[in-house]
């Protein structure tokens, strides 16, 4: 049979001097409890003080489009910075899209794009600040302009020769004559007399210019102006009037007074700087002119050969379109023309603009 052990005296002994120390040993276990909850708080609060104190990370992200709007694939972006000179870079996925994390504000920084078959584009040196999302939104990459350098050495007429022959290739669209125009900035060579004619009656005799006359004429013929009559009678008289007027134009502003005055009858695309200062370019390019000598000066060639144009038209105007009046307002309209066709020729026609290539 089971018998429950008696308790002796000893056991008694211990067991009364452990319920006496019982309460000091709760309040030493509950001490402890409180230093160590005042070290966990005082450690939180200093990580959230640290955390405070810590600028936020910042973020860059935009989408890379075509002129078309539609998006460019596996366009490389790099992001650099001369700060920490530890550049970084992405690839646009399907949609265009890249994102750049985790970086680091009051820094400064420039994104840069490259694609396939576009220009490179580059952003402006910006600085993020704390916690910044920089949207750069949609970048537009360009289409390259077909650009070829000969480069400046030897025989200047070569050059010139070499630099003229590519310049007769050059059509917008591939139908279109834009021959006085020259992409070679600073390395264009400048053209003798001969080449300044041989340019002026290249032009003139070009079959789309001659066909460009004759949809001229016609417009003048519905408009009724310059009072010729109607029929073809009037038509002939108008397109021969056309004719004349761009014929004169192009042979004393593009050729004799050039040739006379040692200036440069090409238009120079700057292609290059801001806008502002491809805009003043253009919009000074019927006043202002390269030299033989390659120094800019007054561009008394144009404005001589607007002139000029203008006062001999009276020469085969019928008697009401002729006077010092009419003269003085085909010159302005000649001179407006010219400045609203060098914009064009800065900013939108240099694209359009299909050359063939010389070897050097």
């Amino acid at each position: 049979m089971f018998r429950p052990k008696r308790t002796t005296g000893s056991s008694l002994l211990r067991i009364s001097a452990f319920a006496q120390r019982l309460p000091f040993r709760l309040a030493a276990i509950f001490a402890v409890a409180l230093a160590f909850s005042a070290l966990a708080t005082a450690r939180a609060a200093q990580i959230t003080d640290a955390q405070k104190s810590a600028p936020q990370s910042a973020q860059i992200m935009g989408t890379v489009m075509d002129v078309n709007g539609d998006p460019v694939i596996g366009a490389s972006v790099v992001l650099a910075s001369p700060a920490t000179g530890d550049p970084h870079s992405a690839t646009t996925a399907d949609s265009g899209f890249f994102q750049f994390d985790g970086l680091q504000p009051g820094v400064s920084y420039q994104v840069d794009i490259t694609a396939q078959g576009f220009s490179a584009w580059a952003s402006p040196v910006f600085t993020l600040g704390p916690g910044e999302i920089k949207m750069l939104g949609a970048v537009q990459l360009s289409l390259p302009t077909q650009v070829t350098t000969v480069r400046v050495s030897g025989d200047p007429i070569e050059i010139a020769t070499q630099q003229m022959q590519v310049e007769e290739t050059q059509r917008v669209f591939g139908i279109i004559p834009n021959f006085y125009v020259s992409y070679e900035g600073e390395n264009a060579a400048p053209l003798t007399t001969g080449m300044k004619f041989r340019l002026a009656l290249k032009v003139s005799h070009d079959p789309i210019t001659i066909g460009g006359v004759a949809l001229f004429a016609a417009i003048n013929q519905a408009a009724d102006t310059p009072d010729y009559r109607q029929g073809m009678k009037g038509y002939s008289e108008r397109f021969s009037a056309a004719a004349a007027d761009g014929l004169s134009d192009i042979m004393v502003g593009g050729a004799i007074l050039p040739s006379l005055l040692r200036q440069d009858p090409r238009y120079f695309y700057q292609g290059t700087g801001s806008k502002a200062s491809r805009l003043r370019h253009a919009m000074s390019a019927p006043f202002m002119c390269k030299g033989d000598n390659g120094k800019w000066q007054p561009n008394y060639s144009s404005i001589g050969g607007d002139l000029a144009s203008s006062a001999i038209s009276n020469l085969y105007y019928p008697p009401s379109n002729r006077g010092a009046n009419f003269v003085f307002s085909s010159f302005a309209i000649n001179t407006g023309e010219r400045v609203v066709s060098s914009v064009l020729q800065e900013f939108v026609i240099s694209k359009l603009t299909h050359r063939h290539t010389q070897a050097n």
